[in-house]
Order: C-alpha cells, then structure tokens, then sequence
C-alpha cells in the first residue's frame, strides 16, 4: 500500500471529538504500530494532526492554518509549542 493510501486511511480512523492512541490506530486499521507512527509523522509534518502524550488528535481547520502560519511566516511575534502560545525570544540588535 502507498504512504498516501495509509495516510488517508489513518487520518480518517482519528476521530475529530478526541485523541486516540497509536495502538487503538493500528487496531482499527489492521497495520502495525510502526506504519501507524510512521503515517502519523507524515500527517504532523503537513499540519493535520498533534501528537501529546502518546495521543493523536486532528488538528481543526482553524488550527492547521495557525500552525502553518506560525511555521512559515518569520515575522510572527510567536510561536506554538505543544498546543501553548508563547511569545517569541527577540535578540537585541
């Protein structure tokens, strides 16, 4: 199977109302847990799901598009980490 027919797949095993584990994942989709990690490494790099705590949760909309500001516009005055907004350090002249 392609990387992008287990990506569909993993992504629409994540249910949008809570996180799921890797392992519940792997159940459901017949895969084993490394295929599983392996596709949702890809589905965080491309800002549609966030890992914490060993759980795996769909990012919104809204949220996708505010990681991905945040990644590729430099002049933001902040930045997110693991789901908390903080301001960005500023190096003085």
């Amino acid at each position: 199977m392609k990387d992008e027919h287990i990506d569909w797949l993993i992504y629409h095993l994540i249910e949008p109302t809570g996180p799921v584990t890797i392992d519940d994942l792997a159940h459901k989709s017949g895969l084993d847990p490394a295929t599983v990690t392996m596709s949702i490494l890809r589905l965080e790099k491309n800002l549609l799901v966030e890992q914490c705590e060993g759980r795996v949760r769909m990012l919104s909309f809204g949220e996708s598009l505010i990681q991905c500001q945040v990644r590729y516009d430099p002049d933001l005055p902040y930045t997110i980490e693991h789901g908390v907004i903080r301001e960005k350090k500023r190096s003085d002249p």
